[in-house]
Parts: structure tokens; sequence; C-alpha cells
């Protein structure tokens, strides 16, 4: 009789554990207004209207692009004007940056009318000025070098660290876009950086992956990475000699993460039908450690790193089409602990992009799901059951021009780790996510100190004497080089 008290004891222990894991999100996909059946892809995450508050940018394709804010408890569409909803361009791909460095960011939407070479539709490139949106590539001199290849994903990079931001455009069986301002018109100079390359485009970051200026990162189909080092501006593709090319695979979401919490981004690549990758760099070449649960192969199309529990440890959220989507811990030492989420794996859902962001401003983030590609499926929104002590930190880095400072590096020391996030420039396939370094705290952690490494490479350092905060740090002439 003891033992089977024993036993059954155990037993509801095991359930019980079971069931927390399996509960890990909860679905709050009631909180969004108007929410149909659609084909959606790519989302990106800025203030749309500079009122201070995030909205969730989501791509229509065929159907309207969204502004989702959050307001009474409910996501709603904020945005009716047709130069932005655009129905008729198919939108798949979305960023935003500050590309005329007036301290507010301008949209970028990458239109995909066809599956790879020409299209009929060029891209919009969306800005606000006296609470009015029009597309800056309708202005006449900016025509000259429209997009009219189909494309996929979108990042921003400060190429010369000065706050000036050009746009990577990933296009597929074309060349390589790169629009930066200049002479006062919206060019192409993708071919005077090295970045024209004819590739299937899929998956882009940037960010400081080997220098202290921003470098890009791009995962592509039926052909090898790039790994572009920035030199003085100029990129050079050295994807070979840090044995990252995983030319047999086809790249698809990807993200940088500090998956050692040692103070440096390594790479997430998740690979369509193919092996997922953990890159870290290790002295002058890349290392995969992914562990051959989540190596195991899947129709994957955004990844995500964030932490979503605030424990202090960040999670990989891969988001598939057609199966269940998976969750995995980062423990210490790169140690991935793989989370049950059965109960919204969404194992029939068409998942095409995601994102997240502190949407409501509560210190915990929000996960947003589009779906789309083969079916018309509603947008879906998850949360963490976070316990109510559970303790966080967002950093929020503005650049000299009052912008969101993309691509740079926020580094949080403290008595237990060293643990590195970048200011999201485009990640995750389509998607970008909010332009915020969001740490949950550990057990026992105290010491805080925050470290930003710039666009240009120089660093400020910050005491942070108060947690369950939000701080706001401005770039300033006041810096430190990097030791």
């Amino acid at each position: 009789m003891k033992l089977k008290t024993i036993f059954i004891s155990i037993l509801f222990i095991f359930i019980s554990i079971k069931s927390a894991s399996a509960n890990f999100f909860k679905n709050i996909t009631d909180l969004i207004d108007n929410n149909y059946e659609s084909l959606r892809y790519g989302i990106s995450v800025t203030d749309i209207n500079n009122d201070g508050a995030y909205e969730f940018i989501v791509a229509g394709f065929g159907s309207e692009n969204l502004a989702l804010t959050y307001k009474n408890n409910k996501l709603i569409n904020i945005v009716d004007d047709t130069k932005f909803t655009d129905r008729r361009s198919f939108t798949i791909g979305v960023a935003a940056c500050d590309i005329d460095s007036d301290g507010y960011e301008e949209i970028y939407f990458l239109n995909t009318d066809t599956y790879s070479g020409e299209k009929r539709y060029s891209d919009r490139l969306i800005d606000l000025k006296k609470n009015k949106f029009f597309d800056i590539f309708e202005l006449k001199k900016n025509q000259v070098d429209l997009n009219f290849t189909a494309g996929r994903s979108v990042v921003c990079v400060d190429r010369k660290g000065n706050g000036k931001y050009g746009i990577y455009v990933a296009n597929y069986g074309g060349p390589t876009r790169f629009y930066e301002k200049f002479k006062g018109r919206i060019k192409d100079r993708a071919a005077e950086f090295g970045l024209d390359k004819i590739t299937g485009g899929r998956a882009v970051v940037a960010g400081h992956i080997l220098s202290n200026n921003i470098d890009i990162f791009a995962a592509n189909e039926r052909g090898a990475n790039f790994l572009y080092k920035n030199v003085d501006g100029t990129f050079y593709d050295v994807a070979s000699g840090y044995n990252i090319l995983d030319a047999y695979e086809n790249g698809r979401g990807t993200s940088l993460s500090d998956v050692l919490y040692r103070g440096q981004l390594d790479i997430v690549s998740g690979n369509w039908d193919g092996e997922h990758r953990i890159f870290i760099k290790k002295e002058n070449s890349f290392k995969d450690i992914a562990d051959s649960n989540f190596k195991r192969p899947s129709k994957i199309r955004t990844v995500i790193t964030a932490d979503f529990d605030n424990d202090g440890y960040d999670e990989i959220f891969l988001n598939n089409i057609g199966e269940a989507n998976k969750l995995f811990k980062i423990k210490e030492n790169g140690k991935l602990e793989e989370i049950d989420i059965t109960l919204n794996s969404e194992a029939n859902g068409l998942g095409t992009g995601a994102a997240v962001a502190d949407i409501d401003k509560d210190g915990i983030l929000e996960l947003l799901i589009a779906h789309g590609e083969t079916g018309n499926q509603i947008l879906t929104l998850y949360k963490a059951n976070v316990k109510k002590d559970q303790n966080y930190l967002r950093i929020k880095a503005l650049n000299k021009n009052g912008a969101p400072a993309r691509g740079a590096t926020v580094t949080l020391k403290s008595n237990l780790r060293k643990h590195s996030k970048t200011i999201d420039s485009g990640s995750g396939y389509l998607c970008q996510m909010e332009p915020v370094a969001h740490y949950g705290i550990r057990n026992g952690e105290k010491d805080f100190e925050v470290q930003i490494k710039w666009t240009n490479g120089k660093t400020n350092n910050y005491k942070i004497t108060k947690t369950g905060k939000t701080y706001i740090f401005k770039q300033s002439n006041m810096t430190i080089s990097p030791s």
C-alpha cells in the first residue's frame, strides 16, 4: 500500500511538471481585433506614429498590411492609408529603420508577386510626415533603382556607424540590393560595396558578428551562405574561411544570440527540411554545436531567440509551417533543454512569420505569429505563463539621431553572467523584432551593469540600480573604445 502511494505521488508530480511545461505559453489570440483568416508573412516591430509605443507591422499578401497597437486591452489596427495598406502588391518581408537620419524609422515593404526572378510590383519605402504616409520610392528621383526582383528578407545596416542606415534586400534569382540615401536620393549601392550577388536569398541578419563594424550574415537557398565582413564600409564575403557556407542546406529563419552567455553574438540558423545550426565563433572559425534533437529537420520558417519566461535564460523558438512549432531553453555552456509546448504548438498551423515585443509594456514578451502561403489562417498571439515575482530588465539604445540603434550590441554583466543581445536589425526570415534588449533576471542575480557597443564600435557603460523597468540610453560622444 505504501509503495502504491509513493508511485501515485511520483506519477502526480510527473504529470504536473509535464502539464506545466506544456502550458509554457498561454494563448491570448482573442486580444487581436478583427482577426480574420488571410495570407500573411513578415512582421516587424517599430513605433509607426512616434507616440512612444510599439506596433506590430504585419505584411499582408493580397490582404492589407497592418499596424497593430495595444489599446484598451486589445491589439487594434491603427492605419487605414492606401499607401501603407497596399492590398495589391503582395508584401512578404518587412523591416524598419531610420534611412534619412531624422530620428524616426521608415518602413521597407518587400513585395513579391512571383516565386523568383522578375516581378510586377516594386517595393515600398513608407515614411510619415505631418501625419500622412507616403512612399519615398514614388518620388521621381528615386525611381531609377526600383527593385523588380522577387525577394524574401530585408535587414537594416548602419554601414559606416554614423546612424545613416542602408537596407539590404535579399532577392531570389536576381541581384541583391543595398539602398541608401545618397546625394539626395535613394540609390542602390550594392555593386559599390560588394553585395550585388545573385542567389536564392532567404534570411539575413546584421550586427557585431566579426568586427567592430556592422557585419552581415545571409542564409541562402540552393547555394552557399554569405558572411560579409564590414571593412570601412565595404563588405567582403568570408563565409568560406569561417566554415559557415552550409552550401548543401536551404537557409530560412536566422537569429543572432549569445548562446554561451559569454558576451559575444553567435548565429542560430534554421534550414528548410535540413539540419538546423547553432554556429559558435571560436577563434577564426564557426563551429556548429547544435545537438541531434535541435538539428532535426523541419519545415522551418522563423527562428527567434528571446527570454519569454523572464528566468534569465533565453529560449529558441522554431516556427514551422504545417507541423508543430518547437521551443528550446538555452542553459549554461550552450546545453539545450526542449520545452514541451504541445498545447500551443500549432501542429496544423501554416506559420510564415513571427516577431516578439512587449507590446503591452508589462515586462513580458508577446509572440505574434503570422500564417499563410498554402491557406488562409488568423494571426495568433502568445505569452509565457510567468510567475508574478519573475523580474526583468529592458534596454532601449538610441543613436545620436534619436532613432533605435539597430545593430548595436547590449551586454548585461552581473555576478552570474555576461550576456549580449542585439538591437535587432532584421531577422527570423521576413521579420524584425522589437529594437529592445530584453533580459529576464536569474535567481540570486545582482551587481548589474550594461555595456552598449554602438554601431561605430565604441562603447558606453551604465550602472543599473533597479530592475523591473525599461532604461533608455542615447549614444553620446563620451565613449570608451572596446578593450
